[in-house]
């Protein structure tokens, strides 16, 4: 949402500040600069990258104009879910969430929160490792470092798409260019002819020097780099859940367990430990009248 509120903030200081200065709106009114930016940048972009990046590309910019998700409430969902889940493989160990960790849709914890189960990435991060554990035989550091390259493999995959629309965003100020020259090439053609035309034909070239650098700067350029710091975001997420777990693995108490991974949490989005503990105890016993009736 501040995404496009951004946007719009910087399309009307422009165009404001312009009419200001008796500017007439009409002249930014170029169909064909706009056409010969816009489709060089998109060819741009089909030529540069596989599919798989133009579908992250579409979805990260999806994610950035709804705005995160991952706030406080979320990050307080999270460790009462791994509250109540690591409550019961202490209780009855870890055979007994061996269907919840293959079929998670169907798990009576799980399918209480619906955010996690559709942040695909996080389920499975959760539901692989446990069912390590549940194999046996791996040594919590092996399953550190199995964690830790899932992450970097999510992360270089996330990044991916940013580093795309960043170099079509770079590339914005020299198509610009190359519509402007263009646009010269005609107004040569019509030397000779009335000024008024030739005015408006150079006023048309340097449109689309104006627009590449306005996007790129004002558009592409901060639409990338908030879909890096939603990547940054979602890699912190899968840390908590790192930390979390393998101090579990280690024999961590369930609650000892979440408070690690509290303090792995973001500054600006992370609970007190009062919040945390009265909204998992809450849950928790919420949901042993539940199960008692």
């Amino acid at each position: 949402m501040f995404a496009v509120i951004g946007i719009v903030v910087v399309f009307g200081a422009v165009i404001g500040g312009f009419l200001m200065e008796k500017g007439h709106i009409a002249v930014l009114m170029q169909p064909a600069e706009l056409l010969m930016l816009g489709g060089a940048a998109i060819g741009t972009l089909l030529v540069a990258n596989p599919v798989h990046i133009l579908k992250g590309i579409a979805n990260g910019l999806t994610a950035v104009l709804k705005g995160s998700s991952l706030d406080k409430v979320r990050y307080l969902d999270t460790l009462k879910m791994m509250y109540q889940f690591l409550n019961k493989v202490r209780k009855e160990g870890l055979l007994s969430v061996e269907m919840d960790v293959e079929k998670p849709t169907e798990s009576s914890i799980f399918k209480n929160y619906p955010a996690f189960l559709n942040d695909h990435h996080s389920l499975y991060f959760v539901c692989d490792t446990l069912r390590m554990a549940i194999t046996g035989g791996v040594d919590p550091f092996d399953m550190d470092q199995m964690m830790e390259l899932d992450m970097e493999v999510h992360h270089h995959g996330a990044t991916e798409p940013v580093d795309a629309l960043t170099t079509v965003a770079d590339a914005l100020p020299g198509l610009g260019i190359v519509a402007a020259v263009l646009g010269v090439v005609i107004t040569m053609g019509s030397l000779g002819g009335p000024p008024e035309e030739i005015g408006e034909k150079v006023a048309s070239a340097l449109v689309g020097t104006f627009l590449g650098i306005l996007l790129c700067y004002g558009v592409a350029g901060p639409l990338s780099s908030n879909m890096s710091k939603t990547a940054d975001d979602h890699d912190s997420y899968l840390h908590v859940l790192r930390v979390l777990l393998l101090s579990f693995l280690k024999g961590s108490a369930p609650m000892i367990a979440i408070e690690i991974g509290r303090r792995a949490i973001p500054a600006h989005v992370r609970p007190t430990f009062d919040e945390m503990e009265k909204y998992c105890k809450k849950q928790a016993a919420a949901v042993e009248i539940a199960a008692a009736a």
